[in-house]
Parts: C-alpha cells; structure tokens; sequence
C-alpha cells in the first residue's frame, strides 16, 4: 500500500503500512541511538498530523530501528543556545500525538531512555524485549525531563516516576513490567504489538476508536496540556539559567565528571 503524501518511505523516520493501511510502523531510522534530534521530531509531529487525518488508521507502532529504541533526545540541542527552540518543539510532537487520538503501541528494545523513554511511555501499550533498559536519566546532566514531569505519574504513580526522575536510574525490562512501565515482556515485542493489534483493534470501528482514544485521554490531556506549558517556561527561564544545567551538558559532551556549583 503507498504511503499519504508527505509520509516517508525512508530517511531518519520511516512509516511502513501494514495490514492494508489499518496499521502503521513507524520506525526511528537512525540506528543503533536513534537520537530523537530536531529532524526526527519535526517528522514525526507532521507523521502524527497526517495520521489522525487517516479514516482507516487503527493503530501506530513506534519502534527503534536495530539494538535500541533510542538514547533519547539530541543532547547537544539541549544547550542553551539551541533548547529554547528544541524543547517547545519536542513537546508539540506529544501535543501532535494526543491530538491525532490513534492507539499508539511502542516496541522497546534495548536502551530507552530520556526522550525516547517518554515517548514510549505516551503510547497506550508498551511492549518490551527482556534485554530492554529504561529511564529517565535527565537529571544527571543536572537537567529535568518535562514530558516525564508532566506525565510519567500518569503510568506508574507518582512515587514510582519521582524515583526515576530523581534518580535518574534505569530499570531491566521485568522490572518496568512490575511498576506498569510496560505492559508485556516478549521475546519478540513486534510481534506482540501485532499481535495486541490485530485481535483487540483491527476489528473495531477506526472511528469509535478516535472517540474512545479522546475520552480516556480527556482529562490527562487538559492536565498535560496546562503543566507543559508551565514546565517550558519553567525548563527555559529557570533551569537554563542556573550554572549546572549548562555544565551538566557540556560535562556529558566533553566526557568528564560535572564540575557542579549547586546554583
């Protein structure tokens, strides 16, 4: 089946359509970090755009081409001189995705942290290899995760996503299963992602769907929505203007310890 126009056939992002259309792959392309940088998230918002204009879409897989899912966003983006137009535009991709109201299923393999981890982790099943490793690892480079802040409770409690965020840790895929991280640990997760799709979505009405999508997600998305806004501001006025924001940054590209102020 050929793809909407706009839609690409390869390149950084790559969509295949499976089952006729009614299922979509999608495919950070980039092997083997699969860093969400600002390419990949300007075509993945306008994947999504195009996706919730779909009548027959039923499902979105999200997978990690090769070892890993994806180190997570481009750390070199999070400078200050270029997070102020990075970070509005990686949460308008999450925006993008919630608005598109698809089922969204994540296929996780090896490292899925940081970016990545949040993405995974939006979707409304997440699928997990045993090798997988996730978390939330921001605050070691004396940064904080707004995605996360605004929704990982949302997923696992509260208690459970303020250790990972505070900690900054990673967790093996069997523990991600026990806390509700993920949802299924499988030799295979694309094939339990099909699988999940095929007997419980492709059956169903892709309208009811939408519907079904929106009403459950109705009270988080005006949650979200309001507490992004507030972490942006917060992320851009008052953490990138602190020293170990910046020097956590530098330290993790010049590969040496953090040399921190506490300020």
């Amino acid at each position: 089946m050929s793809l909407p126009d706009g839609l690409p056939a390869g390149g950084p992002v790559r969509v295949e359509p499976m089952d006729g259309g009614a299922i979509w792959r999608i495919l950070l392309a980039t092997p083997k970090a699969n860093i969400l940088d600002m390419e990949k998230i300007a075509t993945l918002s306008r994947l999504f755009d195009v996706a919730g204009g779909q009548s027959g879409l039923k499902a979105i897989l999200i997978e990690g081409e090769g070892p890993h899912f994806s180190f997570g966003a481009s750390v070199e983006e999070h400078l200050p001189e270029s997070c102020a137009k990075m970070i509005p535009a990686f949460g308008d991709l999450f925006r993008r995705l919630l608005a598109a109201a698809v089922p969204a299923l994540a296929v996780i393999r090896g490292q899925c942290l940081g970016g990545g981890l949040e993405l995974a982790s939006f979707c409304h099943r997440a699928f997990a290899a045993p090798g997988a490793r996730l978390g939330q690892p921001e605050i070691l480079l004396g940064l904080f995760a707004p995605i996360a802040s605004a929704a990982l409770a949302e997923r696992v409690g509260r208690s459970r996503a303020e250790d990972l965020c505070l900690s900054g840790r990673s967790l093996t895929a069997e523990e991600a299963l026990r806390i509700g991280l993920v949802d299924e640990v499988a030799e295979d997760p694309l094939e339990a992602a099909l699988a999940y799709a095929r007997e419980h979505l492709l059956s169903r009405s892709a309208s009811s769907l939408r519907h079904a999508v929106r009403a459950l997600r109705a009270g988080f998305e005006r949650r979200f929505t309001a507490d992004l806004d507030a972490l942006e501001r917060a992320y851009l006025g008052d953490l990138m203007a602190t020293h170990d924001a910046a020097e956590g940054i530098r330290a993790f590209l010049e590969k040496r310890p953090p040399r921190w102020r506490n300020a």
